[in-house]
């Protein structure tokens, strides 16, 4: 069983699917992916993304705003209102994005401290989004007392550094597609090391698709090709991979 750690379903355009969710959530299944995680990337669009999911036993649910949607300043009490939803067992995917929007920064770094805050106040751990960021990052980890809930540096692209210090904090280390890139050998030296216990794969659907379905929409289905790709990268089976990779995931989320 493969286990797809960040997707965001409200997010996918499902005119290739009949319009219907069902048929992505079947697809998956069909790929003996059993298990989603729903991403949430903006507070107002948290509960639709709680109704458009509903019918799924096998969805979870996480509840933030994308450091890249920082319009605004974010409401702390909202976000702690709508993070104990009862389907909801992470808090984010918040962090610091100064590749795209250094601009920002301000706003970022408010967010990711309440954010922090909001799950330590709940007890759920973290989606962490970092690029070009990484020290800023970890100081904010660190002097909020994230280990305290640890969580998950999804879609991760940085050195192996900066998975050592955030793995130190409790954190778990998610490889997306881009691990089966031609570009990306400096990320598989990092798959490489990872332990066993502080990995996960995730496809970020529908964003980020692997080799060989590159170019196209992606889908929690695909998650699948990442973990073939990190099996020959570590010198592991693809069933070692899945079932490591699930392992974790249920540990971190107490599952």
């Amino acid at each position: 069983m493969f286990i797809d750690s960040h997707c965001h379903l409200d997010r996918l355009d499902l005119a290739e699917f009949d319009n219907n969710l069902d048929n992505v959530v079947k697809a998956a299944e069909q790929a003996q992916v059993n298990e989603l995680l729903c991403v949430s990337v903006t507070l107002k669009d948290f509960p639709a993304m709680v109704e458009k999911t509903r019918d799924y036993a096998n969805v979870r649910l996480s509840c933030g705003a994308h450091p890249l949607n920082q319009e605004e300043a974010i409401d702390e009490q909202e976000l702690l209102a709508l993070a104990q939803h009862e389907r909801v067992i992470a808090v984010g995917e918040t962090g610091l994005d100064y590749f795209y929007a250094p601009e920002t920064k301000a706003l970022q770094l408010d967010a990711f401290k309440k954010h922090i805050r909001v799950a330590r106040k709940i007890a759920k751990p973290l989606i962490i989004h970092t690029r070009d960021a990484r020290e800023d990052t970890l100081t904010i980890l660190r002097e909020e007392q994230a280990e305290q809930v640890g969580g998950i540096l999804h879609c991760f692209t940085e050195s192996w550094e900066m998975a050592e210090q955030a793995m130190a904090m409790g954190f778990y280390i998610s490889f997306s597609g881009i691990v089966t890139f031609k570009n990306a050998s400096a990320l598989r030296d990092v798959a490489k090391k990872v332990p066993d216990d502080k990995f996960l794969i995730e496809t970020d659907a529908p964003y980020l698709a692997p080799v060989p379905h590159r170019g196209k929409q992606n889908q929690p289905a695909y998650v699948v090709e990442v973990a073939k790709h990190l099996a020959s990268i570590r010198g592991q089976s693809v069933e070692d991979i899945a079932r490591l990779s699930s392992e974790n995931y249920k540990r971190l989320f107490s599952l």
